[in-house]
């Protein structure tokens, strides 16, 4: 039973790493595609470290995925955040 969950979660994980891609391809603009790229491969990854997590169901195994998911929900809106700031145009948008 643990192993369909798991499968459940690594295809879901997968077609929300496709949809990202296809953000990151197909919308517009940068801050656009920052928000496919950043938004739908968080959740892509954490639906497959949840698989990974769930799959093994040792401690020391959920445990780094709790941590690798953590981190990536700390880190990537800053880096997105980051991203967004570099891409504006200094002209259009002084900082006050």
């Amino acid at each position: 039973m643990m192993e369909i969950v798991a499968g459940i979660l690594v295809l879901l994980g997968g077609a929300f790493a496709i949809i990202a891609s296809l953000g990151v391809v197909r919308l517009p603009d940068v801050l656009t595609r920052m928000h496919a790229s950043t938004k739908a491969g968080t959740l892509s990854s954490s639906l497959i470290l949840a698989a990974v997590a769930i799959y093994f169901g040792e401690l020391s195994v959920v445990s780094k995925c709790v941590a690798a998911v953590l981190f990536l929900l700390l880190t990537a809106p800053l880096a997105a955040h980051m991203i967004g700031r570099a891409s504006l145009d200094p002209k259009d948008h002084p900082r006050t």
